[in-house]
């Protein structure tokens, strides 16, 4: 399974949702396959955004196309750090 973990702070979350939200199937199309949002306890712009892809190919040739840049641009994201993962092991206690 192919994961990524980004960290980055918004300047407002609701309008960075907005824009999050409006990409959903931009993400789906290029292989997100689903996520989950995070937020700091003490900060409600700093987003964790994990997610589960097709492949990691996939997930870079969408996170770092010229479209995805001015989307994260306008929805006023700052400084994002992408972490490319892969599954070695998951489990339920």
């Amino acid at each position: 399974m192919a994961f990524v973990l980004i960290v980055h702070e918004v300047a407002a979350y609701d309008h960075w949702k907005i824009s999050f939200d409006q990409a959903a199937e931009l993400r789906k199309s290029a292989g997100e396959v689903c996520y989950q949002l995070l937020r700091y306890d003490t900060n409600a712009n700093h987003i964790v955004h994990f997610s589960q892809w097709t492949s990691l190919d996939n997930a870079r040739q969408f996170f770092e196309s010229d479209e995805l840049v001015e989307i994260r641009k306008q929805a006023g994201v700052k400084a994002p750090d992408f972490i490319y993962l892969q599954e070695l092991e998951s489990g339920v206690l």
